[in-house]
């Protein structure tokens, strides 16, 4: 079994990736009710916790059914990080994390994110401190290294395991790749290969199909996989993995009252949380995944991420009911 501290995840755990403007409580719901055995929310900055800037709490919200759930900081400064942990701490989450990993210009540039990995002593003093300012587990999410020069992964993962990291996710690219060309979780199969090694090793990059997951997990020996991506407007990922991991077979998709309905509970949802404008405007990155296949879908997609009134939105998805229904993916 797989564990962080006290907190048991099963033989082979699915977890959320942390996302900006994704990884809400709205969206881990309906990853929860499918299959994913550990939640991140979405990075929250240190110096807007510390500020008490309002979209920086908001983010500390989480919800026992979501249990376990870890909330995620980054930061440059080692002393707002140590104190923004103590405020995350308050919140109530299993697991505090530490995003290491994040490569956009705004966060790495300023050396937080992945910036912090041209720093390795940095990285490993502030992730020290945060260790001592908490008493729940703490998890750190990073890359590779900065560049196809800069990886010294292996090196990281002992140093930050030495000082008291409980598991740590690895995305197998570089900053330098953001999100292009391939994942190489041949650096993930070395990390755990390496006897000093004892922490749980997640693997993250590139799983987008359960034949993919069941390939890389027996390829690389990783502890767990983290889906990030892949999960945008489709939560049934984590339990298709699931059951191809358990009977070798695929399991059905969705049927369209399902999408609807799972896409309806969303929508719901995040226009309770966030209200409706902004609740509108941050689910309509899923709907294209929500209806991924669905033939002539495109007026229909056109007018959910345009339409600014939330009962028409609704009417929307009634409307795809209707006039789809029978239709197969």
């Amino acid at each position: 079994m797989i564990k962080i501290g006290d907190l048991n995840l099963g033989e082979f755990p699915l977890l959320l990736a942390p996302m900006e403007d994704v990884s809400d409580p709205p969206f881990r719901a309906v990853c929860k009710s499918n299959g994913a055995d550990l939640m991140y929310t979405e990075f929250i900055s240190s110096e807007g916790l510390i500020r008490d800037a309002a979209k920086s709490v908001q983010k500390l919200d989480v919800y026992d059914y979501e249990r376990p759930i870890g909330i995620q900081i980054f930061g440059n400064e080692i002393s707002s990080m140590r104190e923004a942990a103590a405020i995350v701490e308050a919140a109530g989450p299993d697991i505090l994390d530490i995003n290491y990993g994040c490569p956009v210009n705004k966060v790495a540039c300023k050396g937080a994110g992945a910036g912090i990995l041209l720093d390795i002593d940095k990285m490993v003093s502030m992730t020290a401190q945060i260790v001592k300012a908490v008493n729940i587990p703490v998890t750190v999410k990073t890359r590779l290294g900065w560049d196809e020069n800069t990886i010294r992964i292996e090196e990281v993962t002992e140093r930050l395991q030495d000082i008291g990291i409980q598991a740590i996710s690895i995305h197998a690219r570089t900053r330098k790749q953001m999100y292009k060309g391939e994942a190489n979780w041949k650096y993930l199969a070395d990390v755990k290969n390496n006897p000093r090694i004892k922490i749980p090793v997640f693997g993250n990059g590139d799983i987008d199909s359960p034949e993919k997951a069941k390939l890389y997990r027996d390829k690389y020996g990783v502890d767990g996989i983290m889906i990030g991506r892949a999960a945008i407007g489709y939560p049934w990922i984590f339990d298709e993995i699931k059951h191809y991991f358990a009977t070798g077979n695929l399991l059905a998709g969705p049927d369209l009252a399902e999408r609807v309905a799972v896409a309806k509970r969303h929508l719901d949802f995040s226009v309770e949380w966030k209200g409706e404008k902004l609740g509108l405007l941050e689910m309509r990155r899923h709907y294209t995944n929500y209806f991924r296949g669905l033939p002539h879908f495109k007026p229909y997609r056109t007018a959910l991420v345009t339409t600014e009134d939330y009962a028409a939105v609704r009417q929307i998805l009634d409307e795809v009911s209707r006039v789809f229904e029978g239709v197969e993916f």
